[in-house]
């Protein structure tokens, strides 16, 4: 089945670099027109936008602090001033943890983690899911991560960032399912990206890519591996899958 989303509009979060970029220029080659999210790198995200806009379809990028309310409400009203509505809601953004041990950990970094991971997500899944509600289908797409599936030390503010965020996203797949809503989770292992290098470095002193002949598929996990999960999801490719995770790790 070729999967077209021609005529949906999708906002994702954290999209200017990374696993978010893949995500907008996956979504945008099956037909989207994208809402770029960015904290920081306004140039990355306008070079975003401009590969979106190559494609033919409609961008913007909107600069907002998730964890932030105020900014989220400002970002999710321009967004809809500028496309009409809100079909698809990508929560990619995220940040790392310090690595250290729970006895050992900043509260402020604690609170500021979590924030991004789960409050973020919540506000944005709040102030979209009204519109989303008018529309033929809504989907809403959680970035977690396979740290949940182990639980590791030295990472509980990212462990229970990611864990909150899963908890918001099983809880809104039976809420809004009655509205043709379907919320799912893509959780990545350690993938290619910037974040991914700075953790492999910090981690093993070395390379990323030579973790690859010890990975599956004789590869470490690129960010469109990612995206082409995000995109089955939320096509007509995916008539029932609701309220599912699917780990991108090749099998680990």
């Amino acid at each position: 089945m070729q999967v077209s989303l021609k005529g949906r509009v999708a906002l994702v979060t954290g999209g200017s670099r990374g696993i978010g970029r893949a995500i907008a220029l996956s979504l945008a080659e099956a037909g989207a027109d994208v809402a770029v999210n960015y904290r920081r790198d306004e140039g990355a995200a306008k070079e975003t936008v401009a590969e979106i806009e190559k494609l033919g379809h409609k961008a913007r990028a909107y600069s907002a602090s998730v964890e932030n309310w105020d900014e989220d409400v400002a970002m999710v009203a321009g967004v809809l001033k500028d496309f009409g509505s809100i079909s698809i809601l990508v929560n990619n953004a995220g940040i790392a943890s310090r690595g250290n041990a729970v006895a050992d950990t900043d509260p402020a970094e604690m609170e500021r983690v979590v924030r991004v991971h789960a409050f973020g997500p919540h506000y944005l899944s709040k102030l979209v899911i009204p519109h989303m509600r008018k529309e033929k289908r809504g989907d809403i797409i959680m970035i977690s991560s396979v740290a949940t599936k182990g639980m590791g030390p030295n990472g509980a503010p990212y462990n229970m960032g990611k864990a909150a965020m899963e908890a918001l996203a099983l809880t809104l797949a039976k809420e809004e399912r009655q509205h043709n809503i379907r919320t799912n989770i893509v959780a990545p292992s350690l993938t290619v990206t910037e974040m991914g290098i700075r953790l492999t470095k910090a981690r093993t002193g070395g390379d990323i890519h030579k973790l690859d002949a010890s990975s599956p598929f004789g590869r470490v996990s690129v960010p469109e591996d990612v995206a082409a999960a995000v995109t089955w999801l939320v096509s007509d490719a995916n008539p029932y899958a609701n309220g599912q995770k699917i780990n991108i790790d090749g099998g680990i």
